[in-house]
């Protein structure tokens, strides 16, 4: 019984290093089909995301979504710890000797207590390994624990660095394709009118190398998939959806604008997507829905042709636009209904402000400058 302790001990050790090396160290993804991380989170979160889907209203929901990202990564942390922590019991309940104070009888309960002392290296020294065996693994629980405190150290700041630049470049999307961002509106605003049409190409050239970072960071960090933008509008993967509406767009044929930029963009931008779809486990929907229906592609194409954006009409750019839709669509709703995140529209029927046009204090500000046109007009009226 014993030695099976112990091989069950040196496995459950085992098994956390290596899932914890495969997610802070290594910086690619893990084909095996059973990880450590990726078991909790589908364990956890499951109920949460149904937890959330009984919000109704939109921003409680994204509030509450938002707490799972750095919730999870402290209970993985700590999921760890307990890990090494009952390795380490079975391990000294299987091979060691300790002395208890008073000298009570050891129990396994006892050897946890000890291992958990252990691994924090408080050293309390109620319970004293005597065995040449049990000193070794003392020794080497509580250099473990040392090296935890040092990965939880250079884990997060990580973590919260390659959340920060991702933020950055969908903080710069607002003003450049609305709130929440749209195909139309990125080029209604750029693909026209402009001294210079290469600043459309440059805002493609930014956001091919944004969906290279974050395919990168996401796939080293799977857990950045779950952490929330700050505005409820916004998402990365609305962001990266937007992208690659635009770029089918261009692509399919726009008076005036060059396709080769946006052809670059498109492929990364769809490599990104297809493997951060495998990442969160997404599944396969046959039966997903049309998110540009005819009717909505020909008040896109009206819309746009009265900002001068004047989109190829043709049967064969239609079914162009078909084959390049169905080339990312999939995986992009496949990950939104995994991530509890809706997706952009093509295009607004109705005008929406951008986020950086709306504030707290607007309408109170507005009511002032009512107030004081109204007294402005009745001084005017007296002195007439």
């Amino acid at each position: 019984m014993r030695t099976f302790l112990c091989i069950l001990g040196i496995v459950v050790i085992f098994s956390v290093l290596l899932d914890s090396f495969e997610t802070v160290v290594l910086p690619r993804r893990v084909r095996r089909h059973f990880r450590i991380t990726a078991w909790f989170y589908r364990r956890t979160w499951i109920p949460w995301r149904w937890l959330a889907s009984g919000i109704k209203s939109p921003g409680r929901r994204e509030n509450f979504l938002g707490y799972f990202g750095p919730l999870s990564l402290i209970l993985l942390l700590g999921f760890w710890a307990f890990g090494l922590i009952l390795g380490f019991a079975l391990l000294q309940y299987g091979a060691g000797k300790h002395v208890q104070l008073g000298n009570e009888p050891i129990t396994f309960g006892r050897l946890l207590y000890h291992s958990g002392e252990t691994f924090f290296t408080l050293g309390y020294g109620d319970i004293v390994p005597s065995s040449g065996l049990a000193r070794a693994l003392a020794v080497l629980e509580s250099g473990m624990g040392f090296a935890f405190l040092a990965v939880v150290i250079g884990y997060l700041p990580t973590i919260y660095s390659a959340f920060s630049r991702r933020e950055i470049q969908i903080s710069l999307l607002d003003a450049r394709a609305g709130s929440p961002p749209t195909a139309a509106e990125l080029l209604a605003r750029f693909a026209t009118n402009l001294p210079d049409q290469a600043v459309l190409d440059q805002i493609f050239r930014d956001w091919e190398r944004w969906a290279a970072e974050v395919l990168e960071s996401h796939l080293s960090y799977p857990t950045l998939s779950f952490f929330r933008s700050q505005h409820v509008n916004q998402s990365w993967l609305g962001a990266l959806i937007t992208i690659l509406d635009a770029s089918s767009l261009v692509l399919v044929g726009i008076d005036g604008v060059s396709r080769q930029q946006a052809k670059i963009t498109f492929a990364m931008a769809r490599h990104a997507l297809v493997d951060l779809a495998q990442v969160v486990n997404a599944r396969y929907d046959p039966h997903f829905p049309d998110r540009l229906p005819a009717e909505e592609l020909s008040w896109l194409r009206q819309s746009l042709a009265e900002r001068g954006v004047r989109v190829d009409q043709s049967p064969q750019a239609q079914q162009k636009l078909r084959e390049l839709r169905m080339f990312y669509e999939p995986y992009g709703l496949s990950l939104a209904r995994t991530l509890l995140i809706d997706l952009p529209p093509w295009i607004f029927h109705d005008k929406k402000k951008d986020n950086w046009q709306s504030g707290p204090w607007d309408r109170a500000i507005q009511a002032k400058n009512l107030e004081g046109l109204g007294v402005a007009r009745q001084k005017a009226d007296e002195h007439f």
